[in-house]
């Protein structure tokens, strides 16, 4: 029986996200309407994320076009058929004005459906969905690198001992483990008879359980206060431990042990070169040239978040007389960077930070990571509850889709930290507004 063919007409903001997404409806019709190569052309000089994205689906376009017309369509490489159009819908609804990119575009996937076909209008703008469907078209997200947040990997779980594994643990702080376990899983083990409770990480290569300290000292002043805090700490202060992502709401920690271990690992086990911090306030490719001052000083407005955990530290850390977090800037001992100068480099033997790395996406996430050059660790924080993009939701955003990727590497650890450590007025906020 033949398959019905199905049409999804792609919204520019796809496009943005990913430029190659054309490619993700296999043995389909895809339409691109006039109107988003008008938004394409608008963005494609910009320097930023958008731009890059917007000149790259541009040429996937023109690269498609050399084998036929795109106006009455292109078979492409995964069996779709492609094709270009400009809506020419006649009666159209009620309230609709054709004034706006956004309504043209839904029009054209409005006029496709009138001639009898089955449309999905594809976007990643919630608003315009809402538009669609309300015209009885079937709109949907973008879901190819989207994961189930409700499932997201925790990197923790707790697990019944009996009093002789418990023993063994203690005694000899390893515990041979044959179930299986993704590499750097951590475990809680407990007995119920006298209540005792060890935790300890799995170590894929020698397929045990490692004990974890409980009474772990604190790192640059710092002090772990809970299990998932000893957790991070553990992760974070492991040199093998190449890329850790730290998923948790305001006041878990998040940022305070990131730079806290890269202090101490750069100051005091010289592990690495210096501590590198970003974070994607500034939207990737965004000038700061219309800020005062140098870049340091430009990039200290949108980085105040972490001078306040800078202060903190130092406040607490009385090695190597450091006075304030400006020395520390200006012997290169931590850097701060825009994320947008971070593409093109090759950055070895540093502790990068990409702190609110929620707000990325897969790509812009897959494109910090392969920066980190021989030796270096690198470290994302981040809510995946609150994110500031438009186009990006709790599943769809890079910090998400980089845990359940990675999910398993030996190179990796991850934990999602559920407790705020902050003050009890911060985590009832968390937890009820």
């Amino acid at each position: 029986m033949k398959k019905e063919l199905k049409t999804f007409v792609i919204d520019t903001n796809v496009l943005i996200h990913r430029p190659d997404a054309i490619l993700s409806f296999r043995d389909n019709e895809v339409v691109v309407p006039l109107w988003v190569l008008e938004e394409l052309d608008n963005l494609k000089t910009y320097s930023d994320e958008r731009g890059r994205n917007a000149r790259r689906a541009i040429r996937f376009l023109d690269e498609s076009r050399r084998h036929g017309s795109l106006s009455e369509g292109v078979k492409i490489e995964n069996g779709s058929i492609l094709r270009v159009m400009m809506s020419h819908a006649r009666n159209v609804p009620f309230g609709i004005l054709e004034d706006t990119p956004d309504n043209k575009i839904i029009l054209t996937a409005y006029e496709i459906q009138q001639q009898g076909k089955r449309v999905f209008f594809v976007s990643k703008d919630i608003n315009a969905r809402v538009k669609a469907t309300a015209l009885g078209i079937k709109a949907v997200d973008y879901e190819r690198q989207k994961v189930n947040i409700e499932k997201l990997y925790s990197g923790f779980s707790e697990i019944d001992a009996s009093y002789e594994n418990i023993r063994i643990l203690r005694e000899t702080k390893a515990l041979p483990w044959s179930d299986s376990l993704p590499a750097n899983h951590f475990v809680m083990l407990r007995n119920k008879q006298n209540e005792e409770r060890l935790l300890t990480r799995f170590d894929a290569d020698r397929a045990e359980l490692a004990y974890v300290d409980h009474k772990m000292p604190s790192v640059a002043g710092v002090r772990p206060m809970n299990d998932e805090q000893r957790m991070a700490f553990d992760v974070l202060l492991d040199e093998r431990v190449a890329l850790v992502t730290l998923v948790g709401k305001a006041g878990t920690g998040k940022t305070l042990m990131a730079i806290a271990s890269g202090l101490k690992m750069t100051l005091e086990d010289q592990r690495y070169s210096r501590v590198l911090v970003s974070r994607p306030v500034i939207p990737l490719g965004k000038d700061i040239g219309y800020l005062p001052g140098g870049k340091n000083d430009k990039l200290s407005h949108w980085m105040q978040p972490l001078f306040d955990n800078l202060e903190y530290i130092l406040s607490v850390y009385k090695k190597h007389n450091i006075k304030n977090a400006e020395q520390l800037i200006n012997t290169r001992v931590i850097e701060l960077e825009a994320l947008t100068y971070i593409r093109g480099r090759s950055l070895p033997n540093q502790f990068i930070i990409i702190d609110e790395a929620q707000n990325l996406s897969p790509h812009e996430v897959k494109t910090i990571v392969s920066r980190a050059g021989d030796g270096s660790k690198v470290v994302l924080t981040g809510d995946p509850y609150q994110i500031d993009s438009p186009y990006l939701d709790a599943g769809s955003n890079g910090l998400s889709f980089l845990v359940e990727a990675f999910k398993g590497q030996d190179l990796f650890g991850h934990v999602t930290l559920q407790r705020s450590e902050r003050s009890r007025l911060a985590e009832l906020a968390a937890e009820i507004l």
